[in-house]
């Protein structure tokens, strides 16, 4: 991603880009699972759609989340969305002289009913993205493993499978064609 805020601050060359991977999302996140690698999926795939010819800007998309921060994966999908695009809520950086401001680039429309919408702010072109990781089930030993580690019954050796499983799905939804569990269409 371009970043014109970082370069100005000198944190970045000029012209030079930042490269955000799956990993910076899990250390924001502080795990993998599939809604962390949903959200960056979501986010690659609009930034494509948005920037077909060249580098996506941080900072110059806004974001709709649909559904309200509290809403299930909402919240977390909303931080990584915000890490990678620099889009942030109410809290977010304000500017410097009425530039650069990323300040309510980021915001929760439930009316989008589980879509997010990412919104160019220079030319206005859209794209609203949903994520559906059913084409990727979880192995079936999932649920029972799950109960037994969080009840704290499970074995070590349980405990290591369920960890294993967990993340073998997650590679799953990473590494295979992003269409399986991305949609993307134009908005207005």
């Amino acid at each position: 991603m371009r970043d014109p805020l970082a370069e100005l601050l000198g944190a970045l060359e000029p012209g030079g880009t930042f490269r955000y991977t799956y990993e910076d999302a899990v250390k924001l996140s502080g795990h993998s699972c599939p809604t962390v690698a949903g959200a960056y999926l979501m986010t690659a795939v609009a930034l494509r759609a948005l920037y077909p010819d060249g580098v996506g800007v941080r900072g110059e998309v806004e974001v709709a989340m649909g559904g309200p921060p509290d809403d299930g994966g909402t919240g977390p999908m909303a931080q990584v969305i915000a890490l990678l695009t620099g889009a942030a809520p109410q809290t977010g950086f304000g500017g410097l002289m009425g530039k650069f401001r990323r300040k309510d680039l980021l915001t929760f429309d439930p009316a989008l009913r589980g879509r997010v919408r990412f919104r160019r702010v220079d030319t206005g072109a859209a794209v609203e993205v949903t994520y559906s990781p059913a084409s990727v089930p979880p192995a079936p030993e999932m649920s029972p493993l799950m109960v037994a580690v969080l009840g704290g019954r499970a074995t070590a050796e349980e405990q290591r499978r369920f960890g294993a499983l967990w993340q073998a799905r997650v590679r799953d939804i990473l590494t295979g064609d992003p269409a399986r569990v991305v949609q993307v269409a134009r908005a207005a």
